[in-house]
């Protein structure tokens, strides 16, 4: 009897121990867990967040939204179609960028010499681009490089900011001097043509207008020393990084040695291409291709046709070139 009181008394002191812990070891259990989700909340409140983009109306076409060529030195045009059509010229902007730098070197403003050093805005870019890093420091030759071999968004940034101070001040520089060059259908917002963020809207411009600005990039006496390379070493040390022209037409197409390039998804495949044959020029340019060799395709051909007639030294009348170079694309 003796016996089983002691062994009811220990059950019962063992189930209040029992009672008395749980409720601590729950509390301070689930106190753990709201402080980890508090720190799991924290993380994801300062993690850097990702750029948003808006989903832009696709104006991509096939075989291309506009395109158009001209005989360089005359401003004849050769063959056009479609070529006041507005679209993305997405990296083609650079070619704006590196007009107004290639003046501002011949107006003595800034030299080749320059000694740019990277902030950290200019290496938080993205996008195509050299990767440069925050204190690197280059000169404005090597950034006129990465800007129209790697079409580097870094590098747009960094010779804008060097310019001019802000980037909206550069843009404005640019827009400015695209009325000035009679561009009317184009209105560019950033330095290198990147896809617009939430709530904001893209570069527009034209085939015909920006064969405006090539022709007047081509004035330049150094500019195709920079838009012909077909690669160059951009960083040494122990992983080298070269830089590979985004054309294709100058390494796979006689006599192109220019100009630019631009892509991203809602704007297409575009163009700025040129190129010589006995000393005849053509500019051609194609906006909003859906694929990029049926873009580098047409380009060729279209330049081919051109400087053909060209080098022929025909007349005929542009409804004819137009409907002779329009049959050939359609082989």
């Amino acid at each position: 009897m003796k016996k089983n009181l002691v062994s009811f008394l220990i059950s019962v002191i063992i189930i209040s121990i029992v009672f008395t812990i749980s409720p601590a070891y729950a509390a301070k259990k689930n106190k753990h867990r709201l402080h980890k989700k508090h720190q799991v909340a924290h993380t994801a409140s300062v993690r850097k967040p990702k750029a948003s983009r808006q989903r832009l109306q696709t104006l991509a076409r096939n075989p291309y939204l506009g395109a158009i060529v001209i005989d360089a030195d005359t401003n004849k045009v050769l063959f056009e179609d479609n070529a006041d059509a507005k679209g993305y010229p997405a990296s083609v902007v650079k070619l704006m960028n590196f007009l107004i730098i290639l003046e501002a070197l011949e107006a003595k403003e800034i030299t080749l010499q320059d000694k740019i050093t990277v902030t950290a805005e200019i290496a938080a870019i993205g996008g195509s681009e050299v990767y440069l890093k925050e204190k690197e420091v280059y000169t404005v030759d090597d950034l006129l490089y990465a800007l129209m071999v790697q079409s580097a968004n870094d590098a747009a940034t960094a010779l804008a900011l060097h310019y001019k101070g802000t980037k909206e001040e550069f843009v404005r520089l640019m827009n400015k001097r695209a009325l000035e060059l009679g561009m009317k259908d184009t209105t560019f917002r950033t330095v290198n043509g990147f896809p617009p963020g939430k709530g904001l809207t893209p570069d527009i411009s034209t085939p015909r207008d920006i064969t405006k600005l090539s022709r007047e990039v081509l004035k330049h006496r150094n500019a195709l020393q920079y838009t012909s390379a077909k690669q160059r070493l951009f960083r040494t040390g122990a992983k080298p990084f070269v830089i590979r022209n985004h054309n294709h037409l100058v390494r796979n197409f006689e006599g192109c040695d220019g100009l630019k390039t631009g892509y991203f998804r809602a704007a297409g495949f575009s163009i700025a291409a040129t190129a010589t044959k006995n000393g005849n020029r053509a500019i051609a340019v194609i906006f909003g291709s859906v694929d990029r060799r049926v873009r580098d395709a047409n380009a060729r051909k279209l330049l081919s046709q051109s400087l053909l007639k060209m080098d022929a030294n025909l007349s005929p009348s542009h409804a004819s070139v137009a409907q002779e170079v329009a049959s050939s694309l359609n082989e």
